[in-house]
């Protein structure tokens, strides 16, 4: 611990005497200062011990004795050495009175005890106190870097919370909780989610302070990793700031944990490499290829069944109105971390293959990682709806495609229906849709497409333009003749005509189409026309 009054009392080479305060002597001192100055307040920083003679000073005076007393007080100054034998014999009783009424410890120093020997009696003090801090900061280091080398993070953070009196807890990329030590720090750590993704928005390394839940204690947040991405997040909680030893260890952790955290750029590259060669072997019909090159990495994934999410960057209209470039790597990142975190919390395999504006995601049926996927579309898709969607913030929008569970064998089928799903969710406005939700619905709202209308309008003008003459009502007769299968005494029955009349209708529309409604393909692009049509009015 750094020097304190006491600790200078009781030094046996100084043989100082307390004259005023004594019960104020364990007070740290930060470095003894000699000042004869009538008011050395200027030159103060706080926390020292004043060294004078009085030279300068009329210490018999009570007022200005009182005056002095309290500019120091004022200053922080913790104590005032007094050398007697000097200019006084005795510290005179003004300076004493002063000093016993604000609480300032006076020191009375012999003639025989030099100002100097103070002074290096206190800084020999302060060095030692910084050599201990020192000491006991290396040891923390290794008892640190061996937790982390036996127990992994679990154990380093367990070492790191004893080291500092408190608590300690990691956060992965997405800002939950990975693991807390001691256990009952969990729901503390839990709380302050909201605070570590503010930290993950600022470029790594950052760091910030903030007040534990319900002030319970003092929090310090780190961000870990070296991309400008932080991979996860360190919080530490103490009653109050960290000392030299606990700041040492604090420092060692976040080392350690971005070790542990942060794969090298190398072996993350190697990695995705390896990923988009099981994906390309699935795609082509190589299964048994596919799982001998994933090996354990990703093989337990082909071993259940699985679901192909692709996901898109769709740039924001503003973007292409101001000649910007897209910028879809943050929210494919964000997605990518949101489903890699999952699946690691769960100790589940997922594969996340980049590929340009596009990434594709290959993880287990009713696994962590679906399940974040979804968690982040929902997410996406709320945001939206209040206006904080990606496009409003000149970032572009996501969407996904999410296939059925399918195995190894009906990949290439699998990522057909995710691009499928997800061409509908870009037409209907929709941040993701899963495929079986397609077969579910109608096929009548994908008619509202543009160009499924443009062709239905096409096909139909002829009919619109006869009926527009006045000499008949051909699109009307369509209708009731295809919507009862070609059967001419209903279809005549709901127009109020005769059969006859109908059929005349019928073989006029073939006229002006140039088209045979005796071919099934032909009646049912006409309804289609007809049905698209129906949905403008």
């Amino acid at each position: 611990m750094p020097p304190t009054l006491a600790s200078l009392v009781h030094h046996s080479a100084l043989k100082l005497t307390v004259r005023a305060g004594a019960d104020r002597l364990d007070v740290p001192v930060r470095w003894a200062h000699v000042s004869e100055l009538a008011d050395p307040v200027p030159y103060m920083e706080g926390g020292e011990l004043l060294l004078i003679t009085a030279l300068k000073l009329d210490a018999e005076d009570p007022e200005a004795m009182r005056r002095y007393v309290k500019r120091l007080v004022g200053a922080g100054v913790v104590g005032l050495g007094f050398a007697v034998g000097v200019n006084y014999e005795d510290i005179p009783g003004a300076l004493v009175d002063a000093a016993a009424d604000e609480g300032l410890p006076l020191l009375e120093v012999p003639r025989r005890t030099p100002f100097l020997a103070i002074s290096k009696a206190v800084s020999a003090a302060i060095a030692a106190d910084q050599y201990r801090a020192v000491t006991a900061g290396f040891a923390a280091q290794r008892e640190l870097t061996r937790q982390a080398l036996t127990d992994g993070p679990e154990g380093l953070l367990s070492a790191l919370a004893s080291q500092v009196d408190g608590w300690a807890a990691l956060y992965d990329a997405s800002g939950a909780v990975v693991a807390t030590a001691p256990e009952w720090a969990g729901r503390r750590a839990a709380r302050l989610t909201a605070d570590v993704e503010r930290l993950r928005e600022r470029p790594a390394p950052a760091s910030s302070v903030v007040g534990g839940p319900d002030n319970e204690d003092r929090v310090e947040l780190h961000s870990l990793g070296t991309g400008r991405r932080p991979r996860a997040a360190l919080a530490v909680g103490t009653a109050a700031a960290p000392g030299t030893a606990e700041r040492y260890a604090v420092h060692s952790a976040i080392a350690l944990l971005t070790l542990t955290t942060e794969r090298s750029r190398s072996l993350r590259a190697a990695e995705q490499r390896l990923g988009a060669a099981v994906l390309r072997m699935l795609l082509a019909g190589e299964p048994d290829h596919a799982r001998a090159v994933a090996g354990d990495l990703y093989g337990s994934l082909l071993d259940a069944p699985f679901r192909v999410i692709v996901a898109e960057a769709v740039p924001a209209v503003r973007m292409a109105v101001e000649g910007q470039a897209p910028v879809p790597g943050d929210l494919l990142g964000a997605l990518a971390e949101a489903a890699e975190s999952a699946a690691a919390r769960a100790g589940e395999a997922v594969l996340v293959v980049p590929d340009g504006e596009r990434l594709v995601v290959l993880a287990a049926d009713e696994g962590a990682a679906v399940g974040a996927c979804a968690d982040h579309a929902a997410a996406l898709e709320a945001g939206r709806a209040a206006g904080e969607q990606g496009a409003a913030a000149g970032e572009g929008e996501l969407v996904m495609g999410v296939s059925a569970p399918v195995g190894p064998v009906a990949a290439a089928a699998a990522y057909k229906q995710a691009e499928q799903a997800l061409s509908v969710a870009r037409r209907r406005g929709r941040v993701c849709v899963e495929h079986e939700q397609l077969a579910a619905g109608s096929v009548v709202p994908l008619l509202a497409d543009d160009a499924v209308k443009a062709f239905a309008d096409g096909l139909l003008r002829a009919l619109h333009e006869h009926d527009a003459t006045g000499r008949g009502d051909l699109v009307a007769s369509l209708r009731a003749w295809l919507s009862r299968h070609g059967q001419w005494d209903a279809a005549a029955a709901d127009l109020g005509v005769h059969r006859h009349t109908l059929r005349y209708r019928m073989r006029r529309v073939e006229e002006i189409l140039g088209r045979s409604l005796d071919d099934p393909d032909v009646r049912m692009e006409l309804w289609l026309a007809l049905k698209a049509t129906s949905t403008e009015q």
